[in-house]
């Protein structure tokens, strides 16, 4: 068989090719303007600036003992541009430490 290009959606073996051929076609209608909604949508997810995505938090800010950081309700956007970006760093050096090597080349 002769193919004209390769790519992977993972380490892992699958029973066929519908699950593989739904992550594409998700990850690049996302890209489609208009599909998300808002557009900054787009802005602060993993891998957009060579980072895995910062920490996600909602309502209750205690819930079930884990607790939102207080910077993230202080309103203080800069601290929590600063705050975002340390844990966006930590979670890539933890879970994904290739990329921050890549970043630096």
């Amino acid at each position: 068989m002769v193919v004209d290009e390769s790519l992977s959606v993972g380490d892992y073996v699958l029973t066929g090719g519908e699950l593989p051929a739904m992550v594409v076609a998700d990850a690049v209608t996302r890209l489609i303007p208009g599909v998300l909604g808002k557009e900054a949508s787009l802005e602060d997810e993993s891998f957009e600036h060579g980072l895995l995505e910062y920490p996600q938090y909602t309502r209750p800010a205690d819930f079930c003992g884990k607790k939102t950081p207080p910077v993230l309700l202080s309103g203080n956007h800069k601290a929590v541009k600063e705050w975002r970006t340390e844990q966006a760093v930590a979670r890539t050096r933890k879970f994904r430490p290739d990329l921050l090597k890549e970043s630096r080349s």
